[in-house]
């Protein structure tokens, strides 16, 4: 009995094992599918931080996360190549040792919003690589539970080129501003001019030997032509004048001026050129040129009022592609004229709005703003471009940048050859012409050069003039006048029935001067204001 109770103990105990051993299986299988499971998981969790790196690392944004203690936990490679470091000098660093001092104090104010649970937008430069770059930041807190911030992300773009259009943009329109007021006042300020230098060039005639008068007489005229070299520059640098390029030796013409800038500087200014020994030349307007060395010049001038030296350089030189970019232009040579003075030099801020109109450091009544402005017209309007390098009390270097002339164009300026004759004095001339000053001055500079003279106020007048009037063999007349009919429409109604009938066109603002030559490609132009010279020259060719 005893025999048949122990073996039923075994037996059921051999069945626990058993059970124990199955439910041990089936727990190490269980096992063995959670691990597999956990590992599928982690698998999955690090292809998914594998591809969040990557879109974030793709995207064009700099995005990081730091802590309540301003400490980065996270950075793209954006935001790290942004402040030039590798990501695992950025994960674990402070703020203010990832992006500097300065920077940090700059937006420690931001931060203090963002982790007091605001979100933050704002914009700052700094300096990448020897440039300065632009950036628009927002910062975006993270809550706890609690609703207390535990920490703060950050998004960031580069605006740099956005920043540079927009600058770009308020240039243009600053440049169309002056384009339109100066093109607005052009016709009425040379009208004024020509009626001042008329009668100044005729009393000048009249008295060639009274010594007080010609000795104001001639600043007086000379700031006559001054005013009207300032219209032209204006329209230039509003590009609503066309330049006149030629193929210019650019050493050749400084060389020339520096007797002229030798004179416009004090004794203790030191002046020097270093020019080429060969010939390079620009195909630019000499005028121009001239001009904005000559404001160089006065501008290094007025930075040195205790004297010091003004060095005028001339030499090729290659803009590589980067700088070219920067600039819109193509890469390749150029001709570089550099102009370094030893002033009082500019601080960043300076620098960034010297080319602006209007814009100005002299005291007032000093300077327009109006120089540097008009330089820089003149020298994107011939494809090159000005750049400025200067640091507060170690002086300026302004450097015009123009693209050299083709081989096949660096010549000789081309020589205005002279038609022959086509209306000797003695010739019956029609001035047309709605000023009455004006029409008085140059009525007399027509009766000096020894032409009679008949008049009009308006084409309707002059029309009427012809037809009664077969001996008129010349057609003075201005391009802009009221009455419905302008210069070019009555020089064209004037041809049609008087096919040889010689017409010259006045005009005070070249434009519409050289819209006139394209229209009616048979007519003389003058433009006001002018010498009795010129208007000799204009009646004879």
């Amino acid at each position: 009995m005893s025999d048949r109770s122990s073996s039923a103990q075994q037996a059921r105990l051999l069945a626990q094992i058993a059970q124990l051993e199955e439910a041990l299986q089936q727990s190490r299988a269980a096992l063995e599918q959670a691990q597999d499971i956990n590992r599928s998981i982690s698998a999955a969790l690090i292809r998914s931080e594998e591809r969040l790196r990557l879109i974030t690392d793709t995207i064009p944004a700099q995005i990081s996360y730091f802590d309540k203690n301003q400490i980065y936990r996270y950075a793209n490679k954006g935001y790290s190549n942004w402040f030039g470091l590798p990501e695992e000098a950025v994960i674990g660093a402070p703020i203010v040792q990832v992006i500097g001092e300065k920077g940090y104090n700059s937006v420690k104010h931001y931060i203090a919003r963002a982790l007091s649970g605001e979100t933050v937008t704002h914009e700052y430069t700094m300096r990448q690589k020897g440039k300065l770059v632009s950036a628009r930041s927002t910062m975006v807190p993270e809550l706890g539970p609690d609703g207390v911030p535990v920490g703060c992300f950050v998004f960031s773009f580069d605006i740099t080129e956005t920043r540079r259009m927009q600058a770009a943009l308020a240039q243009a329109q600053k440049m169309e501003a002056i384009g339109q007021l100066t093109g607005g006042v052009a016709h009425d300020f040379n009208n004024l001019l020509t009626i001042i230098s008329g009668n100044l060039s005729i009393l000048k005639e009249r008295h060639p030997h009274h010594r007080e008068t010609r000795e104001l007489l001639e600043p007086a005229l000379q700031a006559a032509r001054r005013g009207a070299e300032l219209i032209k520059s204006l329209l230039s640098f509003s590009r609503q004048q066309p330049l006149k390029p030629v193929a210019v030796d650019v050493g050749k013409l400084v060389a020339d001026l520096e007797t002229l800038i030798r004179r416009s500087l004090p004794a203790s200014i030191q002046f020097g050129t270093r020019l080429p020994s060969t010939p390079l030349h620009s195909r630019v307007d000499p005028g121009q040129l001239e001009s904005a060395l000559l404001n160089f010049a006065l501008n290094a001038r007025d930075a040195m009022p205790d004297g010091g030296r003004l060095v005028i350089r001339v030499r090729p030189g290659v803009l590589r592609k980067e700088q070219a970019e920067a600039h819109e232009l193509p890469g390749g040579p150029y001709v570089f004229i550099e102009v370094s003075d030893t002033g009082c030099g500019m601080d960043e801020a300076t620098q960034e709005k010297v080319f602006e109109p209007f814009f100005t450091t002299k005291a007032f009544g000093r300077g327009s703003g109006l120089g540097l402005s008009m330089v820089y017209g003149f020298a994107r309007q011939s494809g090159g471009c000005v750049t400025v390098n200067s640091k507060p009390g170690k002086g300026s270097t302004f450097t015009l940048i123009l693209p050299p002339a083709p081989p096949s164009h660096a010549t000789a300026d081309p020589v205005d050859e002279q038609a022959p004759a086509t209306a000797a004095p003695g010739a019956l001339v029609l001035l047309v012409e709605d000023e009455p000053d004006v029409r008085r001055v140059v009525r007399q500079q027509l009766l000096d050069l020894g032409y009679p003279v008949l008049e009009a106020e308006n084409g309707n007048q002059a029309l009427d003039i012809l037809t009664h009037v077969e001996d008129i063999t010349v057609l003075l007349t201005d391009v802009v006048m009221p009455g419905g009919m302008n210069g070019r429409e009555l020089a064209r109604r004037a041809r049609t029935n008087r096919p040889d009938l010689h017409v010259v066109l006045m005009s005070g603002y070249e434009e519409q001067a050289a819209l006139s030559q394209s229209e009616t490609p048979h007519l003389r132009l003058l433009g006001k204001p002018f010498s009795k010279r010129e208007l000799a020259r204009a009646l004879q060719s």
